[in-house]
């Protein structure tokens, strides 16, 4: 039976609720809450079990699968490496401090950790990479895809019936990679496991409007570095209230900027290493739930529904959703059985991909706030902690987060008779699978089970009146072509954008001043 997300996201709160007195070890388990930094497996525990696959109609059978999908568990990125070797440095200044003014019982309540604590990183030159943990995500995904569409998934491989896309982030393609072993596995001759070969197809990453849109959409690079600043302002009161207890509670002096660190190397170390007694044993559960809602909060307001252009920018992305499903549609009303309809499109990006991808779809709403974002209203901020808010990260985009849209072909009943001459001889569903749970969708009636023409009125025409140069470049002259690239007004200007699509720059993925890196 399927669930609304108003309910599902109910019985999520009251779970963590429950979780954060207590799990199997009587313990507050902080992996939990770590917003986008959750790994996959622990985001499904939260959910297993609350819903099984919906009440397919009878005589309903698959047709075409479209999954848009996060990469896995990753190493931090240089950057972050290089803050988290900052605050080597600074843990040490704050406890040569603390033994120059405080005396031994003060002392004794600074954490042992903390006395000699390196990086796990420290020294590297690089990161960003898929890890181990986010490899086994996308493997184990693969397979229970597989399993759960198994009339999908039996024909030979072949890149135009099983397409497999990615960017150019080694992290997303190494994730496609991943999947399709687990999806492939024992179908081929390679090896103990009886792997296949499979290829991955990739956009130019300075014109991927597909996968990368936020990386090519001028007005959303400039409404973000707008809205950064902003966005930090509002996370102070909480980063300040938790470096006062901090203070209190270890008497060490702790910043703002101090705090913000600590959280970080928090979720790296629980997400990734499963070491939860260090950095995230700074913080009471009360002081976690705060930090895990100012991801929330950013998140939100810089990639999810906090304002129009972080997911109309994905019309693109929705776009190709649907003109593969009207494809594999065409193909059978044609009867074409001679030409080899595709079955999988399957794609894998980032979260600045995946969450906007879900707001189009009105994900993570009710009813009224659907009706909002339909007449382009703002919503509310996702309320601060004791209250409930449906917008998590951890729900929305942990690694490995996903949306799989599979499209049903049901047989004719008496009430399609007589449309029309062309009467179809079967009829078309729209199933949305969020991290592989059914939800109902506020644009289909909170129907979990639309039809096809239902869904492309409902949810996905009202978009389509932004198409991604209106939406990325409304202050600029577009170029004749439909490509993401400004006119340059020289033939200097020409050439130099002819060689940045070709050969993009090193910084072409800075997309905001401050060098954030996409998740």
């Amino acid at each position: 039976m399927a669930i609304s997300f108003r309910t599902l996201l109910g019985f999520l709160f009251a779970f963590a609720l429950f979780l954060a007195s207590s799990s199997t070890d009587g313990a507050f388990d902080v992996r939990r809450h770590l917003s986008t930094v959750t790994r996959y497996d622990i985001a499904r525990e939260a959910i297993d079990g609350v819903s099984s696959s919906s009440a397919i109609p009878d005589g309903c059978r698959p047709i075409h699968l479209n999954l848009v999908a996060r990469h896995g568990a990753r190493a931090p990125t240089k950057k972050r490496i290089k803050e988290l070797d900052r605050l080597t440095f600074r843990l040490e200044a704050l406890l040569n401090g603390a033994k120059q003014k405080e005396k031994e019982d003060a002392l004794q309540k600074i954490p042992a950790w903390l006395w000699g604590w390196q990086s796990p990183w420290r020294g590297r030159q690089k990161g960003g990479e898929l890890i181990s943990k986010g490899e086994v995500e996308l493997y184990q995904l693969g397979i229970r895809v597989r399993e759960r569409f198994p009339r999908l998934f039996d024909d030979e491989y072949h890149p135009d019936i099983y397409r497999i896309m990615a960017t150019q982030v080694p992290r997303a393609s190494a994730s496609a990679v991943a999947f399709g072993m687990g999806l492939f596995s024992g179908k081929g001759s390679l090896g103990p496991g009886k792997h296949r070969s499979f290829s991955v197809i990739s956009e130019n990453r300075a014109s991927d409007i597909h996968l990368r849109f936020f990386d090519t959409c001028q007005t959303y690079k400039e409404y973000r570095i707008s809205k950064e600043p902003e966005v930090e302002k509002m996370k102070e009161p909480v980063l300040d209230q938790i470096a006062s207890s901090l203070i209190s509670r270890y008497h060490l002096n702790f910043t703002q900027q101090d705090v913000a660190s600590l959280w970080f190397l928090c979720k790296q170390e629980a997400s990734l290493l499963d070491i939860t007694n260090q950095a995230c044993g700074l913080f009471d559960p009360s002081e976690v739930f705060l930090l895990e809602w100012t991801d929330d909060l950013e998140g939100f307001l810089l990639k999810g529904y906090g304002k129009s252009v972080n997911y109309r920018m994905g019309v693109p992305l929705l776009k190709d959703v649907v003109l593969a499903m009207e494809q594999a549609i065409t193909v059978k009303e044609d009867n074409a059985a001679s030409e080899f309809p595709e079955k999988a499109r399957l794609r894998f990006a980032h979260a600045e991909t995946v969450v906007p991808f879900t707001c189009l779809l009105g994900l993570f709403l009710d009813g009224s706030e659907f009706e909002q974002i339909q007449r382009e209203q703002p919503l509310s901020l996702p309320p601060k902690p004791p209250l409930k808010r449906n917008w998590r990260g951890n729900v929305v985009a942990p690694f490995a987060g996903n949306n799989m849209l599979v499209l049903y072909e049901c047989p004719s009943n008496a009430s399609n008779s007589g449309v029309s001459s062309g009467v179809q001889r079967s009829k078309y569903f729209v199933q949305v699978l969020h991290n592989e749970i059914p939800v109902s969708l506020p644009g289909c009636s909170q129907k979990d089970f639309c039809p096809f023409e239902v869904f492309k009125e409902r949810i996905v025409n009202p978009h389509l009146k932004h198409d991604f140069n209106s939406v990325c470049f409304v202050k600029s002259e577009l170029s004749e072509t439909n490509l993401p690239l400004q006119k340059p007004s020289s033939f200097i200007g020409k050439l130099s954008t002819f060689l940045d699509r070709f050969f993009p720059r090193k910084d072409t993925n800075l997309h905001i001043k401050n060098g954030k890196n996409e998740l």
